[in-house]
This record gives C-alpha cells, structure tokens and sequence, in this order.
C-alpha cells in the first residue's frame, strides 16, 4: 500500500519548497538518501520518503513550517528518531517531514519537585545523563534510545513500565503546533488538576496526528537506595506467566518481569554473548531499600520454585545489570541474526494479566503449527507481550502466512478484552485494527480529527481513516 501511495501521489508544492529553503537555508534538504532516512522506522514496513526535510531548531520555527504547508495543503510529518514500529513517519502522501533531532535542549530540572522540562529532540539517555548527578533519573525505557517527543507521541512504555507507568502517566505538560500553526501549551506542573478538558492526554499517542510536540513537562523519580537484577529460568512459558501473574497479583512491587522464550534466549546467547539456560526465562530488577529489595527478591523466589524456577542467578554490580538489560534491549537484532538476509515483522499485544498465559500459550501453538521462526519477549508485568516474525523478504508466501498469525494474534488479544498494541502505536500498520478494538468511538476519534486537522495535513494515513 505505502509504496503505491508513493507511486501515485503528486510532488510537494515546489512554491512551498522554495518559500521553506528561503526561510531554513541549508537546514532544508531534498537529497535522496535524506528523504529516505525519514521515510523509514525499524519495522518491516517500506521506505516511504518525503518530499524535503526541514530540520526545526525552535517552536517557532515549526509554528512557522506548519503555517506554509496548511497555506499549500501539504502534509506535515514529524521525525524524532525513527526508532517506531508500525510505519507511524511513512510520508504515505508525501509532503514535509519536519525533523525535531536540533531540538535538543533540557531546558530546566526542578529537583525539589521531581520534575524537568526539555525540548522534544531530547532522547532518554540525554536526558538520563544529564539528571546524573541530581539524585533522579527518568524510567520509561523503551530500549531504543528514543526521541522524548517521539515517546510522547507515541504513548511509550517500556520495560520499566510495571513500576512507574508509561510516557500517559508521566508527561505533565506539553508544547505543540497545531495544524493550523497555533502553539499551544497544555497542562501545569502540579501534581493534579480539574480544570477542564485534558488536553495533553489527548496530544500523547497521537502520533503526531493532532499536532506536532515541540516541548515537555514530565515527572521524574528519585534513583532507588538499592537495585538488583536476577535471571531465572523455566520449564515452560506457562511456568513464567503463572510465576508473573501470582507475582503481580500479590502486589509486589518489581520494577521489571521481563518474559523470553527459549527461542529468544538462544538468539540473546549468541548475539550477546551470554552464557544462560536455553529456556522460557524471566529477567528481574528491584528497586528499593536494602531490605526492601531483599525482602521483594525472596518473595519471589519463592513464588518461582512454586512453579519449577530455578535459583535466581543475581547481577547485582551496575555493568553486569547494564550488560543483562542491553542484551533485552538488543532481543530484535538477535531474533535477526538467528536468520541472516531475514527481515522482522514485529508486532505486540497487551492483555489483562489474569489472561496472559492464555494469551500467549495459543499464540506461540500458532506459531509453531505454521512453522515460522517468531521468537517471544515480553513486558510481561503489565500484560504486554511482542513477536518478531522473523521472515525472508522475498518470499511472499511467509510473508503472508505470518501476516495472518499476526491478525489472529490480535483478534485473540481483543476477544480476551486487550489491545492491539501495547505500546508500538498504530501508524498505518494496524489501522485495520482499530476499529475492532474502539468499535463507535473511532468514529469520535474521527471528528476530533477533523476538528482539529480540518485539511488533514497532520501524519494523514495514521492512527484515523479520514
């Protein structure tokens, strides 16, 4: 579909073109090899480019950007750091990519409330090392080092998600760009407020469909007294889900339940050179007091020998933590390597966690009934689980045969009261989805849309069928 809208569609307005390279100089470009950079993500959807980008340095400057392209109708589509998963930067009708990476300032830390404001170019890590001398660190950690406005946009979550929510709960405020060049600023740095419409949750996982975010506020947390990771393997999937659901239902606190399958565990041996059982395993982490952590660990440990876990295997030093959270992290390019020339399809659910097991148990007998190599991980604490079809691109039977897994997966997940997509967003990859999931309420979502993107010039073919 995505490369057909590119065949077919018209070249950007070349007035507009030249009113922008007058306005930006140098920091507008319509190279080749540039545009097609900001027409992919890292999924398996294709390059879609588009027809310049403009790389913003300022609010302004992307109030001003989005004036000229509702002036010419000419869609607008934000660029983080392209690290999403469902085609959400495709410019699938062409127009300006507006490129936030010079936006990347932190603009204040306010460690007496626990909050920051930075500009949208800024990514986790920037921001982490930053905060690294304040006593505070920001959690969401979707494993790429991603763009904080990208994260906003796409209503990110990540591994740490269990213990400190994800990015709906954690941006306080925000500065956007409407479609018709507004900026506007929603939100407070209090902790609570009634007044009015919740714009900003409104704004978070738009995907840029509403408006561009050029700014955040958002909570950070103090960094724990303690922390340990520990890695525990088991005889099934079914044994790590239930030590996961029993976990979680007894409240304990963990900041990380982390599901691999044996499969993936294999794959993260060999590309990152570790040494653990090839099992159905799970990756913890504690945060706390000393004792705290201590006290969590030994509770569930004890719920994992209920269910055939062996001994935890501890990381306690920061570098054999870092090491064991990098190679969760690298889990797609491992799951790659196991098939070289492949190319991945990956995909996620979430689901309430008393279906988990359910969930994920008819989903890999799916799998292996068509034989397709589909490795599983998962952000199991919150009910949150991914696949990556990992796939030979030429080889279009596969490709069609894993795209049929894949809907039945998500059918699966909506019937057991789900979501399509835990935290990957709907781009235009799982746009079909939607309206299983939202039934009437998309067609709500639509008015909004149109409200305000009247010329729908923000990301169109994203997230709304307008």
């Amino acid at each position: 579909m995505a490369a057909n809208a590119q065949a077919k569609r018209p070249p950007a307005n070349a007035a507009l073109i030249d009113e922008l390279r007058a306005f930006l100089g140098d920091r507008l470009s319509t190279v080749r090899a540039i545009r097609d950079r900001h027409g992919k993500d890292e999924s398996y959807h294709p390059t879609v480019a588009p027809d310049a980008v403009a790389f913003a340095e300022s609010t302004e400057e992307v109030a001003e950007i989005v004036k000229r392209c509702a002036a010419h109708r000419v869609p607008v589509v934000p660029f983080g750091t392209g690290t999403a998963l469902e085609g959400g930067i495709a410019a699938l009708h062409g127009g300006i990519c507006i490129d936030l990476s010079g936006m990347n300032q932190v603009l204040r830390v306010s460690a007496e409330d626990l909050d920051c404001a930075v500009q949208a170019g800024v990514t986790r890590k920037r921001l982490n090392e930053h905060l690294r001398d304040t006593g505070l660190f920001f959690p969401i950690d979707p494993g790429a080092d991603a763009s904080l406005g990208g994260m906003a946009a796409t209503r990110a979550s990540g591994t740490n998600a269990v213990r400190y929510g994800t990015m709906r709960e954690n941006v306080l405020g925000l500065t956007a760009v409407l479609a018709d060049g507004r900026i506007v600023r929603t939100g407070t740095r209090a902790r609570k407020s009634s007044a009015g419409y919740d714009l900003t949750r409104l704004l978070v996982g738009s995907e840029g469909t509403l408006g561009v975010i050029t700014e955040l506020t958002l909570r950070l947390h103090g960094i724990p007294e303690a922390m340990s990771a520990a890695v525990c393997p088991f005889p099934t999937v079914a044994d790590a889900v239930n030590t996961v659901i029993q976990t979680i239902q007894l409240g304990v606190p963990v900041a990380r339940i982390e599901l691999l399958d044996a499969t993936q565990m294999d794959a993260c041996n060999r590309y990152s050179k570790l040494n653990f059982a090839v099992l159905p395993t799970l990756f913890f982490e504690f945060h706390g007091t000393e004792r705290g952590v201590v006290e969590q660990a030994e509770l569930v440990g004890d719920i994992a020998a209920e269910f055939g876990g062996s001994e935890f295997q501890w990381e306690t030093r920061a570098e054999d933590r870092s090491k064991l959270w990098q190679a969760r992290h690298d889990a797609y390019y491992a799951a790659l390597a196991l098939r070289p020339g492949s190319q991945g399809m990956p995909t996620d659910v979430c689901v309430p966690i008393s279906r988990l097991a359910e969930c994920i148990e008819e989903t890999r007998a799916d799998v292996e009934r068509a034989g397709v190599l589909a490795p599983l991980v998962g952000h199991v604490g919150d009910g949150n689980f991914h696949l990556v079809y990992v796939l030979d691109p030429e080889n279009a039977a596969e490709i069609e045969r894993a795209e049929e897994l894949h809907e039945r997966m998500v059918l699966r997940a909506l019937a057991m009261g789900g979501t399509c997509t835990g935290e990957h967003g709907i781009g235009y990859g799982k746009l079909r989805f939607l309206e299983a999931e939202h039934g009437e309420a998309v067609a709500v979502m639509r008015q909004i849309k149109q409200a305000l993107d009247p010329l729908n010039i923000m990301n169109p073919g994203k997230v709304i069928r307008v």
